[in-house]
């Protein structure tokens, strides 16, 4: 995709290029149709999928707390004069709960666990396929797709939804410092304001696009490691350009979903 923008001036380039990143994407996708074959064939590596949740989801909750946080407390401050102009501060909590359960906490969620996560799966399985490490488990008769990458997308799948919960909670709190920072109100009238805005319908969309987003951070990094090729040099653009194609697919994907989500939930 960099090289897109780069080269968008010269027709031949931009034309390699161009040709490049749909070569790209019909790899990726192809790369993805095998997972739902070998997820359902045994051996089932549950150990592995635990193991790869614990690291991605502990490595991740240190950033991810942060920016839950601010991200309530920076809409809620930024809201908050808005909705006093127009005598609507009693709406500030609902309108802070709903903009994060329905859009920002998942899409931001997945955004910074794609650059903490698919950066270091594509650097980590394009380092072992630069060495030759999984070349090796082909001979010894391991399927290494199977070990390697199933179990990373299935533990990116599985593990987004639960940061992504927290982040909606943390920003949720955020959202009570501003108001109480400016005004005196209790935090059981916040909580309140905020349950009484929100609805089973609002959260389920956004918890359920966070699974698709999860798949494609981990097979995203999957796929720019276990094809990287060219030494250390490979390693290091396998680990670039899987945070950008991940990123990249997430917020199309995002729009695609937000329109689906309408579709069938209207209200």
């Amino acid at each position: 995709m960099d090289s897109l923008i780069k080269d968008k001036d010269n027709p031949v380039a931009f034309s390699s290029s161009l040709t490049q990143f749909f070569t790209t994407i019909a790899g990726l996708s192809a790369f993805s149709l095998r997972f739902f074959k070998d997820v359902f064939l045994p051996p089932y590596e549950f150990g592995e999928v635990k193991k790869h949740m614990d690291e991605l989801g502990i490595k991740t909750m240190p950033i991810v707390t942060v920016t839950g946080f601010i991200i309530g407390l920076v809409i809620a401050m930024q809201s908050q004069p808005v909705m006093k102009r127009f005598g609507a501060e009693s709406f500030l909590p609902g309108m802070v709960a709903l903009s994060v359960v329905r859009e920002l906490g998942p899409v931001i969620t997945a955004l910074i666990f794609a650059g903490r996560v698919s950066s270091g799966i594509g650097a980590e399985l394009g380092s072992m396929r630069v060495t030759e490490q999984i070349d090796a488990m082909e001979v010894s008769a391991i399927n290494p797709y199977k070990y390697l990458v199933v179990t990373r997308i299935l533990a990116c799948t599985l593990i987004l939804p639960i940061l992504t919960l927290y982040v909606n909670f943390l920003a949720i709190l955020g959202g009570y410092l501003a108001v109480a920072l400016s005004e005196s109100s209790s935090f059981q009238l916040y909580i309140n304001a905020v349950f009484k805005s929100l609805e089973f319908s609002d959260l389920i969309p956004g918890i359920l696009k966070t699974f698709i987003f999860g798949f494609i951070v981990g097979a995203v990094g999957a796929f720019k490691g276990y094809t990287a090729e060219n030494g250390t040099v490979g390693v290091g653009k396998a680990s670039t350009s899987s945070v950008v194609m991940a990123s990249l697919l997430i917020l199309l994907t995002d729009t695609v979903l937000v329109k689906i989500t309408v579709w069938i939930w209207p209200g």
